[in-house]
């Protein structure tokens, strides 16, 4: 089979060679400005179209869609002051989405304090100092929340 007949020539656009020197700016071996990008495969379903993803967020500062801040980038205390918080709303202790006082739900309280605590064990030895404190922090005074609310 002839060079003709393969229909397809392959042109070598690195910027250097393989002695790691630039070569040299024509147009054979000239990278173009913009180079297409290519897209991987998706082999999971595609990302939801809503706001942006986490590593294209808004520089802080700046106002998210909706008029609302920026969300928090998504770490190990971040989840746990989520679920935190989650559990202060239902111990009762601070409003509620309408800005009313919310009822308290023991039962979802000590499930979300038993989430906190798996986590806990779960994450033992392969948390930092600072993420540690906070889990043993925040775990210590929700349950100290807890036994006080059931009491009375």
């Amino acid at each position: 089979m002839s060079d003709e007949d393969k229909g397809f020539t392959v042109k070598d656009r690195r910027l250097f060679n393989d002695k790691g020197q630039m070569r040299p700016d024509d147009e054979e071996t000239a990278a173009p400005e913009k180079a297409p990008a290519r897209e991987p495969r998706q082999t999971a379903a595609p990302e939801p179209q809503g706001g942006p993803r986490p590593q294209e967020r808004p520089p802080s500062g700046q106002q998210a869609r909706g008029g609302r801040p920026p969300l928090p980038p998504v770490d190990f205390s971040g989840l746990i002051l989520s679920l935190a918080h989650a559990t202060m709303l239902h111990l009762g202790h601070i409003p509620d989405a309408t800005g009313g006082a919310g009822q308290p739900d023991l039962e979802l309280a000590r499930h979300t304090i038993d989430t906190i605590a798996m986590l806990k064990e779960k994450t033992k030895g392969n948390l930092d100092d600072q993420e540690q404190k906070l889990i043993n922090t925040a775990l210590t005074e929700l349950q100290m929340a807890f036994v006080q609310d059931s009491k009375g």
